[in-house]
């Protein structure tokens, strides 16, 4: 009898068991699938303030969707490089990315090249406003955005970039005679060759061994990248002035951003306007933060002046801009122009 009873209580409590289970798992599963994951390439390191306001930024989407929108940063090119994240981005093999525009954006449209003509735009709002607010400037980025199927999310500069060199003091001009540079971008081609230095095309992942090896001794870039990349373990000298603004993004990709529910698609946007006004405000005082412990390091900085200041501006003027001529259209510096001097 009382086994009788045993395996009738057995019998009863299975049906209550089994359904507890699968509510359990009915749960779960909703969890799981409510939970939207994206994945967001950089290249930078994890120290290079580009790589942080990027983190910055998955972190607060995060948290801000309680977990809804989880996105996840990979640095230090774990997912693309530099060069590849942008058609990484347009094919949905990420969802997010981090893009340096002047790298990125001129292989798509050649007129994006202005952006690195020495000495047009005064500030990284002036460089971001002619591409906003002029009709050129327009026509340019929304070609751009089209084509690669991006969506703008986040400006995330890199920080004004200037020379540094491991091979003397760069004390003016003359001195870049033989130096032998990287290039990253073939707009630095025409400044190179006017100053007689020997240029050689390089991705940011390898400098450092370049450098080490002395395959290379001099290098564009902003300061904040010779610390992050411990650039400066081997560079001694650096030249100003700035030459241009480097400008990166976060850029998503548009079907991506499309297929969000509208909360998620608001939100995102909100924190990329947020974050991006944070990394805007903080690049300029980091690179010169930066220069301050390269000194330290026993560094020595120089900034041209006077005559030498001169002698740079001219060779600006009479070799490299217009050996510049053929990366855009002349209508585009026209406008870029016009655009800057108001």
């Amino acid at each position: 009898m009382r086994k009788f009873l045993l395996k009738r209580s057995v019998g009863i409590l299975k049906p209550a068991l089994l359904a507890a289970v699968l509510a359990m798992s009915f749960t779960s599963w909703n969890a799981v699938a409510d939970e939207i994951v994206a994945r967001m390439s950089g290249h930078w390191s994890p120290t290079h303030q580009s790589s942080i306001h990027a983190q910055m930024f998955a972190d607060e989407v995060t948290k801000r969707s309680n977990g809804r929108l989880k996105i996840e940063y990979y640095p230090s090119k774990q997912l693309f490089g530099i060069r590849e994240v942008l058609g990484a981005i347009t094919s949905g093999a990420v969802e997010l990315g981090g893009v340096v525009g002047v790298v990125s954006f001129p292989p798509i449209n050649k007129n994006f090249n202005v952006a690195s003509y020495p000495g047009l735009f005064s500030s990284y709002e002036q460089q971001r406003g002619f591409f906003l607010e002029s009709e050129k400037g327009q026509q340019i980025w929304s070609d751009i955005t089209k084509k690669s199927n991006s969506q703008l999310i986040m400006y995330n500069p890199v920080g004004p970039v200037m020379t540094f060199s491991s091979a003397r003091e760069l004390t003016s001009i003359d001195v870049m005679r033989g130096l032998k540079a990287r290039r990253l971008l073939k707009s630095e081609l025409p400044m190179w060759k006017a100053l007689e230095a020997n240029a050689v095309s390089l991705p940011t992942g390898e400098v450092y061994t370049s450098l080490q090896t002395g395959m290379i001794d001099t290098i564009n870039s902003p300061p904040g990248s010779i610390e992050a990349y411990s650039w400066w373990e081997f560079l001694s000298y650096g030249q100003k002035p700035y030459q241009y603004f480097a400008d990166a993004y976060i850029m998503a990709n548009k079907d991506w951003m499309n297929s969000l529910p509208d909360d998620l698609r608001k939100l995102v946007l909100e924190v990329g306007a947020e974050v991006g006004q944070v990394s805007t405000n903080t690049i300029l005082g980091a690179g010169e933060d930066t220069l301050k412990k390269f000194i330290e390091r026993g560094g020595i900085v120089t900034e041209l002046s006077g005559a030498e200041k001169a002698k740079f501006d001219k060779l600006m003027q009479d070799k490299v801009m217009p050996a510049m001529a053929d990366m855009f259209d002349k209508d585009t510096l026209s406008a870029a122009q016009l655009y800057a001097s108001k």
